[in-house]
């Protein structure tokens, strides 16, 4: 079996989103997404990046000495050495999380590993990858996000949770605006209105550092 995975990036900032917000974080990008996302901000990890064998990826995390450690990409999932690469940072004791755009089976992902859901939306554009059953497979520790285009992304969402009871499954509901596409005080308020459970978060690593790869 192929123990070595095609990275992007591995790098050290503040978890820009999610439950761990703010925290210092080691985020390992891995390359290559089938998917097309009206608002990606990580095009440049569709494709190139550098494979390294898995005790390297091990080695370059360990010499930042973290506690969490985010697997994102692109989407990881597409190579199926994600799995191995999960297991092993679990293994090495820090509290890892995985970033997922809920196209690809989350099926083989260590029950260790928190599990973030990123459920496409209507204007992502690729609402008809989304793999329901992964939400058969969350565990309560988990987080579900939607990322917020507009009005009808909102009400969307909001069926979704309903339909899926995810308040009651998950961790958290995380609902983001679209940078620069969703006015974020109006998503805020429609939010209050309505009296939704769900955590609203900006993007922190943009407000910081815009779009620059690396952080």
């Amino acid at each position: 079996m192929d123990n070595s995975l095609r990275i992007t990036e591995i790098f050290y900032s503040l978890q820009g989103e999610t439950r761990t917000l703010g925290l210092p974080t080691v985020f390992v990008r891995l390359t290559g997404c089938p998917l097309r996302c009206t608002y990606c901000d990580t095009a440049y990890a569709f494709h190139g990046g550098e494979r390294l064998e898995l005790a390297a990826i091990l080695e370059s995390v360990a010499s930042y000495q973290p506690r969490y450690v985010t697997v994102t990409g692109g989407e990881p999932l597409a190579q199926p050495g994600c799995l191995a690469l999960l297991t092993s940072l679990c293994d090495a004791g820090y509290e890892v999380s995985l970033e997922t755009s809920g196209a690809l089976s989350t099926q083989g992902v260590d029950p260790r590993v928190v599990t973030v859901l990123d459920l496409k939306t209507p204007a992502s554009g690729e609402l008809h990858r989304n793999d329901y059953d992964n939400i058969e497979r969350l565990q309560p520790h988990d987080q579900v996000k939607f990322v917020i285009c507009d009005r009808q992304d909102y009400e969307w969402a909001r069926l979704q949770v309903d339909r899926f009871r995810l308040t009651e499954r998950v961790a958290d509901v995380l609902y983001s605006p679209s940078f620069g596409q969703q006015d974020a005080t109006e998503l805020a308020e429609w939010i209050l209105r309505d009296r939704l459970q769900v955590r609203f978060q900006l993007q922190l690593h943009k407000l910081l550092w815009q779009d620059a790869p690396g952080h």
